[in-house]
């Protein structure tokens, strides 16, 4: 099976809203990029505007979300973008943001989504380095029963599967889907799916300084009897999409195309962010840069 081309954007692209966290207002452009660019985060309203690899070397463990830092600089809530880059298999983007934290929009990546593909994608005259799992690769918490795992898969493409479940006495059901990835089927299957929280969980956070202006417009807030606050859901298993979702994104930080079967057990950031290191850890030598793989 042969590399694909790399692809870029050919205009830029831009997107405003807050983030959920910070409740900081945010404006976010996406900039076309020279092959081997790989996606650059650059905080534009920092002196000297730095520049922020989306690499799993930059990455700082943070709860509920995939932040990166370099040199003080960072830029939080990364997943989202990341997906909406990886999905469309967009492989050299910067992406300008005068804020810590990216926009929230609506909870999911659409809004991303919809502006890359309004920027047009490019094919770019380099071939895109695929990463090839050649063993199964576990991680586990076994204070939380979460784990992960990749294992060879026979179409040399990239395919997650994800069980949720949080127990009896969640608001929310089990729920498992797999997904082969292609830009197509993430377009019509997951890039809507939106973030979501416990109506138990908000007081909490919001304590901790998180989420001022979030409101359950801005995403799902599920009740304690299994409603949906002020909202409705997109699909019936919106949240084990956007889980996959939130996957595809840390497993983006590779900053290669990977070619396994993923498996994941109520996985969050930290966990996706584990395998993607042990993965680099145990099989740098499975990446291909030619074009016959």
């Amino acid at each position: 099976m042969s590399l694909r081309q790399q692809r870029s954007i050919a205009r830029s692209a831009e997107v405003s809203g807050f983030g959920l966290f910070s409740g900081s207002d945010a404006r976010l452009r996406f900039l076309p990029a020279e092959p081997d660019a790989g996606i650059v985060f650059r905080r534009v309203d920092l002196p000297g505007a730095p520049e922020i690899p989306a690499s799993l070397d930059f990455v700082e463990t943070t709860a509920r979300r995939t932040s990166l830092v370099k040199d003080g600089a960072r830029v939080e809530l990364t997943e989202h973008v990341l997906a909406a880059l990886a999905g469309l298999q967009i492989d050299n983007c910067v992406v300008e943001i005068d804020a810590p934290e990216v926009p929230g929009m609506d909870g999911s990546c659409r809004e991303f989504v919809t502006a890359l593909l309004a920027a047009d994608l490019v094919e770019q005259d380099r071939p895109r380095a695929r990463l090839e799992v050649d063993r199964q690769i576990c991680v586990a918490d076994d204070e939380t029963e979460a784990s992960v795992c990749i294992k060879p898969y026979h179409g040399r493409e990239l395919a997650l599967t994800y069980h949720l479940d949080y127990g009896r006495r969640s608001p929310i059901p089990p729920q498992m889907l797999t997904f082969q990835l292609t830009p197509e089927t993430f377009v019509l299957e997951i890039c809507d799916a939106r973030t979501f929280v416990l109506e138990s969980e908000v007081a909490a956070l919001k304590a901790a300084g998180y989420g001022a202006r979030v409101t359950p417009r801005d995403l799902l807030v599920f009740t304690a009897d299994g409603g949906v606050l002020d909202n409705r859901l997109r699909m019936p298993d919106e949240c084990v999409r956007h889980k996959i979702l939130d996957c595809l994104g840390d497993l983006a930080l590779l900053g290669c195309d990977l070619a396994g079967h993923v498996t994941a057990w109520r996985s969050g950031h930290r966990m996706n962010q584990l395998l993607a290191s042990k993965i680099r850890e145990l099989v740098p030598n499975r990446v291909s840069h030619d074009r016959a793989a």
